[in-house]
């Protein structure tokens, strides 16, 4: 609920949640979302949504590792 909130405030539509398997460790919820608007401000509205979750942020940009 906390994602979806921080989307919902930034303007962002979340059209669906679910989850694939029902007793997976840990649980994933899979969260669909829909969103029109300026990039950086979109962008800054899924920022707000990572936040709430337990994933740790990378170092460095994905197109960076190994470089």
């Amino acid at each position: 609920e906390a994602v979806a909130g921080a989307l919902r405030s930034n303007g962002i539509d979340v059209s669906a949640m679910h989850q694939h398997h029902l007793f997976e460790q840990p649980r994933l919820f899979y969260m669909h979302f829909w969103a029109n608007g300026d990039p950086a401000t979109l962008a800054g509205g899924l920022r707000a949504g990572l936040d709430q979750t337990n994933s740790a942020a990378q170092l460095a940009p994905v197109a960076a590792v190994g470089r």
